[in-house]
């Protein structure tokens, strides 16, 4: 006769405590300092509250499987309540990385699994949630993807800091602590070669983001510069006017914000037009609302006439589509600042020379991708020069920094082993390997707000990134030409260098 075995019920099978596990996954969302969502975009991430109280309960049992400890239904209810209270403690972001609260709860995973804490595996890691709250827990994680940016992901956050945990940074100069505990160290020297990155760019490049002279309503001086906001431009209709190149432009709004609302207004003087900044503030009053192109076309601001979405498509797959700046935004001492477009601005950003442009053509007909409707084929097309020319510095500093990384960690007494990263090494060479994932992570995530398919969101007075859903409508036409942000040396590798 075959051996059974007798099954035990789980505490997510009966029932966990959904209100604070919810409360904690919603709060999580507002949480961005030292939240892995920073690390790199990836969709659908899992709330990691979340994840670790699911992991927690499907691996405990419920009191109702031990009749011999719990007899009675009050001893049950009792138990379960000990159980939901750990899980509510558990789920606090603040007692992500709190050991005694997370040995409570491995404790009570080993009692009901034969005293071993069991491997995880998720076939389809993603942003890689699963694998790390089990990490978290104490359970061997293990994870995969067909995706290799989600495979990148998660060896960021789950393979490559215990490797060289509690180590002291390789970087030079006076180190902020004696004792590094984890990837404390790890992550200051990704803090100190992303600033190194940083400084080394605005060597090269400052010049092409320059600051901006400021008006003497707004103090005069000069300003450091938030965004270049541009507009796509085509051909007039109008045979009178084909020579003049008009804006197709969604949305004239620089701020919707309630009593400071502030947009740019094209001016036209016969076959000819000029952007000026406008305001509430200053006593302005808009005449009209909305931009100069829809979903079913546009219309030109010069002639009046109107321009049919072939007839845009048409142009921009005769190459005619252009682009022209329209408003400047600069930091003030406490709020934006607004300005017009000037020629030397606009003269300079057209003046960059990068050096290389990836082209490799896209799929013309992606589900969701529609920008091969409008000219733009390769990669390259979706990047400005100066944004090119900003994006292969950094991916050039990015070779230079493991460079450095490795002498630096050889002088501090890392092994001199050549094994690299993938083969499992521990030596300088692979350290130098694990800060430059991060960093490389920092251009990535610099390609995705520094691009010409990037929008200026009004309400919030600042970059869209481009990639806000998985399934995003890319189409040019539905976003400013925008938007060129900071100059090199105002936001690290790990920040957003836009444009």
């Amino acid at each position: 006769m075959a051996a059974t075995t007798a099954t035990r019920r789980k505490l997510i099978e009966v029932a966990i405590p959904l209100d604070a596990i919810n409360a904690a996954s919603a709060r999580e969302k507002s949480i961005r300092h030292g939240h892995p969502s920073t690390l790199h975009l990836w969709w659908a991430r899992r709330p990691l509250a979340a994840c670790r109280a699911v992991l927690f309960a499907q691996l405990v049992d419920d009191p109702s499987s031990h009749p011999d400890r719990f007899p009675t239904k009050e001893a049950v209810e009792a138990e379960r309540k000990r159980l939901f209270d750990i899980i509510e403690e558990l789920v606090q972001w603040e007692n992500s990385t709190n050991e005694e609260v997370l040995k409570r709860a491995r404790a009570e995973i080993r009692r009901s699994c034969g005293g071993e804490l069991p491997p995880v595996y998720d076939p389809f890691s993603g942003g890689g949630s699963i694998p790390l709250e089990a990490q978290r827990l104490g359970l061997p994680a293990h994870g995969s993807d067909l995706n290799p940016v989600a495979v990148m992901i998660g060896k960021a956050m789950i393979e490559i800091p215990p490797r060289f945990k509690d180590r002291q940074p390789v970087h030079p100069g006076a180190k902020e602590r004696t004792h590094y505990r984890n990837a404390e160290g790890l992550a200051e020297d990704v803090k100190y070669y992303g600033e190194w990155m940083r400084e080394r760019a605005f060597e090269r490049i400052g010049h092409l983001y320059p600051k901006v002279d400021l008006p003497k309503e707004h103090g005069g001086g000069k300003a450091t510069v938030i965004a270049w906001i541009w507009a796509r431009t085509v051909p007039s209709p109008d045979p009178a006017f084909a020579h003049v190149h008009v804006p197709l432009v969604r949305s004239f709004d620089l701020s919707t914000k309630k009593g400071k609302e502030v947009w740019t207004e094209p001016v036209v003087e016969g076959s000819a037009y000029r952007f000026e900044v406008r305001s509430t503030a200053n006593g302005d009053f808009r005449r009209g609302s909305g931009g100069t192109v829809g979903r079913r076309g546009g219309i030109c601001i010069v002639s009046g006439s109107a321009m049919p979405l072939k007839y845009i498509r048409q142009q921009g797959q005769a190459g005619n589509m252009g682009e022209r700046l329209m408003a400047i935004v600069a930091a003030g001492s406490r709020s934006r600042l607004y300005l017009p477009p000037t020629d030397e601005q606009e003269a300079l950003a057209r003046s960059a020379k990068p050096e290389s442009q990836p082209d490799i053509a896209f799929e013309p007909n992606a589900l969701g991708f529609r920008i091969g409707s409008y000219g733009l084929t390769t990669f390259g097309d979706l990047f400005t020069d100066r944004q090119l020319t900003a994006l292969n510095t950094f991916s050039k500093l990015v070779h230079e920094a493991r460079e450095r990384i490795e002498d630096d960690a050889l002088t501090v007494g890392f092994s001199d082993d050549a094994s690299p990263l993938r083969d499992d090494g521990v030596g300088a060479k692979s350290y130098a390997e694990a800060v430059s994932v991060y960093l490389g992570f920092g251009v990535s995530r610099l390609s995705d707000i520094q691009n010409s398919l990037c929008s200026w969101e009004s309400s919030k007075t600042q970059v869209r990134h481009l990639f806000v859903r998985q399934g995003t409508d890319q189409n040019p036409v539905n976003h400013l030409y925008t938007c060129e942000r900071c100059r090199p040396e105002a936001r690290g590798a790990r920040g957003r260098v836009v444009r």
